[in-house]
């Protein structure tokens, strides 16, 4: 091991954690390692993957992150690629061809590309060593970032037979690491905590009225004009205004969120790690994947969505060990805000019911077209997805397979040619492939149910021979309309089920407002901020007050009484509900109308074009829950 981290990496010794996690990996087990943002998480598959006799499959969250990783690995020497959809179909093809002859050592994949039908069969064909799961965080729904594809990464190691697994994450408390433990048979023995507590970041908390953080924030970043630094924001159009007056007072700033433009984006990115760009104005759509290591302050002008999220975001900053400042301009103004985006994600009881009822009616299998079923059901994507996840764990439903409702392709060389690279059965099997395709003048669409009829195959075998051929170059195969099977137990259907599931999403719901909660008693605490976040995260290694953060320094903050706003009782509910009430028709809900009111948006508000209705975020100041029970009063 110490020879290949000199060889490879240039080190010397290995930082805290990292050996004992890669020698657990080594001598046969599966294995977890809880580090700080930036203290060589990677490391703890890059090593065994050179040691292991089969490929290392890396699961990561992000395209940015598996770039970085894949540009420092092959500057290595390391046998490394990806598989996604920024590729073009040659890449593709070719990565392949390599996975498949044992010439990759590490593949990485977004956690969607396993509900690809073609990759799922591909996979099953290569011998996997290991299993690495990055953002391991994401496999629980008790986690901050809970992503309900992640939930099925435990059946997909089944799936394709891999013995170990590595999971990695910097921020889990201990009830996310049982329960990530438990879904992965790891053994606790080989979970590796190194603490989250870093000396070097300065923590301070300033109270202040969001109409004022403009005027505490330009003279604290004029000190830092020379220094690379992250400001957060919560959404696009704030990063935009905060940029542009920060610009205008002197200090060159840049905005960076979803909306812009995919190439504006990375060109944003590369600019900033370069040097070239100091100041980033960003949403946390920023910051993944982003390894600069002189980071020299991280400023959350809005507050954080969670003490998870804060602990991550702050952690971007001073890696190469330097004293960094994080300042938080906090204040209670952004609570509705907050809120108000996890009451979006809670479904309807009468969608879960439209759900419930769709499964019900199916004969034999349940096919999903996830768009297609959010926008009938008026439940978000994101809520859908934990639905089908809750119905899972009911065992009402349970994951058969996914597949492409179409499959094209094209000749790039003449069909009669690439017919005569095969011998018997199977020349009449291809041949039978593209007689029973459907024509039309360069593209041709697959017939599964008339290949069915003429030359009975699995649809399977079928799948596998035109992705062969794909990788062949012998024809170009497209794919779209990802439909979601699923096997179905009618018999859990009972009259509870609409009660547990409801109750599921309220816990849920619960769960995330004390959340909220909770990170604004931290910021407005008198106790120490570096040690109650080393108690949040399992951290036994800060004992007493760290000395450096702005509650030790005698500068708790403090909050400013919020300003009140109009009473809702001096609305007239039924006046205002008039033409949004209409608008819905037979879907008209107490709950959809406080949803509107808020400014809050479900697939039926798109499809009816409600934004256009008076009366739309009206009341994006109030507190849903607020908004709610004034309608329903």
């Amino acid at each position: 091991m110490h020879a290949l981290l000199q060889q490879y990496f240039g080190f010397n010794e290995f930082r805290p954690g990292q050996e004992q996690v890669i020698q657990a990996l080594v001598d046969g087990h599966s294995a977890a390692a809880i580090f700080p943002t930036g203290s060589g998480k990677s490391l703890c598959y890059q090593l065994p993957a050179l040691q292991l006799p089969n490929l290392t499959l890396v699961v990561s969250p992000l395209l940015a992150l598996i770039q970085d990783q894949l540009d420092f690995l092959q500057s290595k020497g390391i046998a490394a690629s990806s598989i996604q959809s920024m590729q073009s179909h040659a890449e593709a093809a070719q990565v392949y061809k390599q996975v498949a002859a044992g010439e990759i050592k590490i593949l990485f994949i977004s956690v969607e590309r396993l509900n690809n039908e073609r990759f799922r069969t591909f996979l099953k064909k290569v011998p996997i060593s290991l299993l690495v799961v990055d953002e391991a965080h994401c496999i629980s729904e008790w986690g901050h970032n809970f992503r309900p594809d992640y939930l099925k990464l435990a059946s997909y190691r089944e799936e394709f037979a891999i013995e170990q697994v590595l999971l990695l994450t910097a921020t889990a408390t201990q009830k996310v690491i049982e329960d990530m433990a438990a879904k992965f048979r790891i053994d606790l023995n080989n979970i590796a905590l190194t603490g989250s507590y870093r000396s070097n970041l300065n923590l301070s908390v300033v109270g202040v009225n969001e109409t004022e953080k403009l005027s505490i924030l330009v003279p604290w970043l004029t000190d830092r004009q020379q220094e690379s630094g992250i400001i957060y924001v919560t959404l696009q159009h704030t990063a935009e205004q905060v940029a542009d007056a920060l610009t205008q007072q002197g200090i060159p700033a840049t905005a960076y969120h979803a909306g812009l433009g995919n190439e504006l984006r990375q060109d944003i990115q590369q600019q900033f790690m370069s040097g070239q760009l100091p100041l980033i104005v960003a949403t946390i759509a920023f910051g993944m994947g982003i390894d600069k290591s002189d980071i020299r302050f991280v400023v959350h002008y809005d507050l954080p969505k969670s003490i998870e999220n804060y602990a991550q975001e702050i952690g971007r900053a001073g890696r190469d060990g330097k004293a960094s400042n994080c300042l938080v301009l906090a204040n209670h103004n952004n609570l509705n805000v907050l809120e108000n985006f996890v009451y979006a994600d809670t479904p309807e009881g009468s969608a879960i019911d439209f759900i419930i009822n769709e499964i019900s009616q199916s004969a034999g299998d349940w096919e999903v077209l996830m768009n297609s079923l959010s926008s009938q059901s008026n439940i978000r994507l994101l809520a859908l997805k934990t639905l089908l996840v809750y119905l899972e764990l009911e065992r009402v439903i349970r994951p058969a397979y996914s597949y492409y409702a179409e499959y094209k392709y094209k000749f790039l060389v003449p069909e009669s040619e690439v017919v005569a690279r095969f011998k018997g059965e199977r020349a009449q099997f291809v041949q039978a492939i593209f007689d029973t395709s459907s024509k039309a003048r360069t593209w041709s669409t697959l017939n599964f149910e008339k290949m069915q009829q003429t030359y009975q195959s699995e649809r399977g075998r079928v799948v596998t021979a035109v992705d062969y051929l794909d990788q062949q170059g012998l024809i170009e195969l497209q794919t779209k309309q990802m439909t979601q099977v699923y096997k179905v137990d009618k018999t859990q259907i009972n009259a509870h089920l609409h009660d547990e599931l409801v109750q599921r999403f309220v816990q849920k719901e619960e769960s995330e407002i004390k959340r909220i909660h909770h990170l604004l008693e931290f910021f407005g605490s008198t106790e120490c901020l570096s040690l109650q976040l080393a108690q949040y995260f399992s951290d036994a290694n800060l004992q007493g007050p760290c000395g450096h953060c702005s509650v030790c320094s005698g500068h708790p903050a403090q909050m400013p009484v919020v300003a009140s706003l109009k009473p809702l009782s001096q609305y007239n509910a039924d006046e205002l509900s008039a033409e949004i009430s209409e608008k819905l028709g037979v879907n008209d809900s107490t709950l959809l109308r406080a949803r509107f009111f808020c400014g809050l948006t479900t697939p039926i508000f798109t499809r009816l074009k409600v934004r256009q209705v008076s009366g739309f975020a009206l009341l994006e100041k109030y507190r849903f829950s607020d908004v709610l029970a004034w309608l329903e009063g």
